[in-house]
């Protein structure tokens, strides 16, 4: 559910016009739903309101500050993955105990900055992370929390890319060899305290069938290490919970968490979870101005002033994302490519779909943009990044001034 609606012939993002906005503060331009982020938080929240849980939303998702500020306000913790996104989340005045550090690759001085800011807990990715963490710790005299990425390999159903729980993905440590490591880091480690354990398999899964099987082994992981004197606090669940973009139908967040709940009684610990597309996906989207159409004998395109370096996902993925006209003025319908001015073939926004029939100076919006979209963003082609805003209500704010030329060469030499 969202709130970007027609009223008449007319886009709204709530009660703004998305014809006013694009108006006042340009394109392409970020436009998102504050009522929206709220909703899906209070959503995913309140499915497992009877048991303890902490959201940890995920950073990579959607990094806005003003966005992050919302999910603090709603008692969010964070799901960080590098040393940038812990300092977004605590200008969003996150609270540290509520953070976990994800990811494959830590730098030393991201630790350690982790450790200064006294995370709730790092999810380790190797053994050889697990020593560095260790002897940093020492080093800044702190002890780390920590929870062991786990790869079930479990097939998550999705696309590859964004697959992570399998023995060929990058991701986490066999199960077998996640017993020796917290086995070890209990004998050896004198700055480690193993906390939980951290199970993530991937992303916009739309069956829960995925979620219960890795959730399965995990258990039997628990059960293992706490035969062996480790008694874990929690079980990180990881995100994954997918979004509709087109066809797809994900299982309600209240389904989705009466099963975790079901298969979780009686172990007596607290369930992490880390939404990232689910919490903001469907609460923003990316409006751009249609600059030409241009006929050639094997096609139409409808040529717009947004472009791969703005949403990378239709590129990267082949993904698709609804599109809108912001005005429906003749009401006619044409078959096209929606491409951007970027000089890649692989610059498009959609293929061969069937959009409303516009002209230049025409605005669409693209639809479910606000996961992975300004944050995969780039400068290619030296473009600036779109601005951004957040809709209230009747009001809106301006939550990222548009790049200009200068800011594209700050700081070269």
């Amino acid at each position: 559910m969202h709130f970007f609606s027609y009223r008449g012939k007319k886009f709204y993002a709530e009660g703004v016009s998305i014809e006013r906005l694009a108006r006042e503060l340009g394109t392409p331009l970020y436009v998102y739903s504050e009522k929206t982020l709220k909703r899906h938080y209070r959503a995913f929240d309140g499915s497992f309101r009877s048991v303890p849980h902490l959201i940890c939303y995920s950073i990579k998702a959607n990094s806005n500050v003003s966005v992050l500020r919302t999910f603090v306000e709603e008692g969010s913790g964070f799901d960080i993955v590098s040393g940038g996104e812990l300092f977004r989340a605590l200008k969003a005045g996150a609270d540290p105990r509520k953070i976990v550090f994800s990811g494959v690759g830590k730098r030393a001085d991201e630790i350690e900055y982790a450790l200064k800011a006294n995370i709730l807990m790092f999810n380790v990715e190797s053994p050889e992370e697990l020593r560095a963490i260790d002897r940093i710790a020492g080093r800044v005299r702190k002890k780390a929390a920590f929870a062991v990425r786990v790869n079930p390999d479990v097939d998550p159903r999705t696309h590859p890319y964004i697959s992570t729980g399998l023995k060929k993905n990058k991701f986490g440590i066999p199960s077998g060899d996640a017993i020796r490591e917290y086995i070890f880091a209990k004998n050896n480690l004198k700055n480690m305290a193993a906390t939980g354990i951290d199970c993530h398999i991937g992303s916009q899964l739309t069956e829960i069938g995925p979620f219960i099987d890795a959730l399965r082994k995990t258990k039997g992981l628990l059960k293992e290490l706490r035969s062996e004197g480790i008694d874990l606090k929690y079980i990180d669940m990881g995100g994954g919970l997918g979004i509709t973009y087109g066809a797809e139908a994900p299982p309600h967040p209240s389904r989705y968490g009466s099963a975790i709940i079901r298969e979780t009684e009686g172990l007596g610990v607290t369930l992490i979870f880390e939404p990232g597309r689910v919490m903001v996906g469907n609460a923003g989207v990316l409006v751009t101005r249609v600059l030409y159409t241009k006929e050639t004998p094997a096609k139409r395109f409808v040529i717009v002033d947004a472009a791969m370096n703005d949403l990378a996902r239709p590129a990267l993925y082949g993904s698709y994302h609804a599109i809108k006209a912001v005005s429906l003025a003749s009401g006619k319908e044409t078959t096209a490519d929606v491409v951007g001015p970027v000089c890649e073939s692989g610059d498009f926004l959609a293929r061969d779909r069937i959009i409303p029939d516009v002209k230049a100076g025409d605005l669409l919006a693209v639809m479910s943009a606000g996961a992975y979209g300004f944050s995969m963003s780039s400068n290619y082609n030296t473009r600036p990044r779109a601005a951004e805003a957040m809709v209230r209500g009747n009001r809106f704010t301006l939550i990222r001034r548009r790049e200009t030329l200068k800011d594209l060469v700050r700081g070269e030499i």
